[in-house]
């Protein structure tokens, strides 16, 4: 039994296939993402009020709509979010110094202590997560996954072809439809 197992750990270090990467990947990630999900769970916020803090913390003030990029939530979720935290006093929306529409999200002193203190705990979750690795093999992977990850969304948008604008789809959906006489 543990011959085979020996065996079969010997071929997987072997296999450089995209399909063995990607499965490699995909388990790694989904092990390093249950440490993450973990440590947040047990912070005294939900995981998108942390995403949005963390990332005000790190990035500075941002608008709603690139905080909602950054940390991957839709603009509903985003609006919601920030409604929450800017009742906990946590942030607070100052209107943009030269785009009157735009809003821009700032943390609050309060924030700021709140989310600094909850960082430095998920921080030290991460540490433990990754320690694994010493910092030069931490540095070659993210330059290694950011190489595959880069080449990758590039490829995809090789595949899709030219994006089309909505009034160009419109104008095709209109000219493919039958004429009714």
């Amino acid at each position: 039994m543990k011959r085979n197992a020996r065996e079969n750990e010997a071929r997987s270090a072997e296999d450089t296939s995209a399909v063995h990467l990607w499965l490699v990947l995909w388990k790694a990630s989904r092990a390093v993402e249950a440490h993450a999900h973990k440590s947040i769970a047990s912070l005294p916020i939900c995981g998108s009020d942390f995403a949005v803090l963390e990332a005000l913390l790190l990035k500075g003030p941002l608008l709603v709509n690139a905080i909602g990029r950054k940390v991957l939530l839709t603009s509903g979720s985003i609006t919601a979010a920030v409604d929450r935290l800017e009742v906990q006093g946590l942030v607070e929306r100052r209107a943009h110094l030269t785009d009157r529409r735009a809003r821009v999200v700032h943390l609050t002193p309060e924030g700021e202590r709140l989310i600094r203190g909850v960082f430095a705990e998920h921080e030290r979750d991460m540490e433990r997560a990754a320690s694994a690795l010493s910092p030069s093999e931490r540095a070659t992977l993210v330059r290694l996954l950011k190489k595959l990850g880069l080449d990758a969304e590039r490829a995809l948008g090789e595949a899709a072809g030219p994006k089309e604008s909505h009034d160009t789809r419109a104008q095709n959906a209109t000219a493919r439809r039958p004429r009714r006489r």
